[in-house]
């Protein structure tokens, strides 16, 4: 097997062994949540997740204060490549951080 085949399988690996280990998180019920391009309501919408969703969160930033089923907060989870829903909607069992600041 070539250098780079190597290291294109170990690459894949690494990618599948970090998404196993993602914790998913519902959003609240009865809720279509848009997701923003950027950490507040002043960004565009890119998509609307569904009822009964769940998501991963990779980080969390402040950004514009929210009011949602979950309090009021101005946390905002990134769950995907510049993608961000209010942490408000979220059912993280917690008021504050739960995962690292993004850069």
């Amino acid at each position: 097997m070539s250098v780079e085949r190597v290291e294109e399988a170990a690459g894949v690996a690494g990618t599948a062994a970090a998404t196993a280990g993602l914790t998913y998180y519902s959003i609240a019920p009865g809720v279509r949540l848009n997701v923003r391009s950027g950490p507040g309501t002043g960004y565009t919408v890119v998509r609307v997740l569904a009822e009964g969703a769940k998501v991963p969160i990779f980080c969390q930033t402040p950004g514009s204060t929210v009011a949602g089923p979950y309090g009021t907060s101005n946390i905002w989870d990134n769950v995907d490549d510049g993608e961000y829903v209010s942490d408000s909607y979220v059912h993280t069992g917690s008021d504050g951080y739960i995962r690292p600041r993004c850069s």
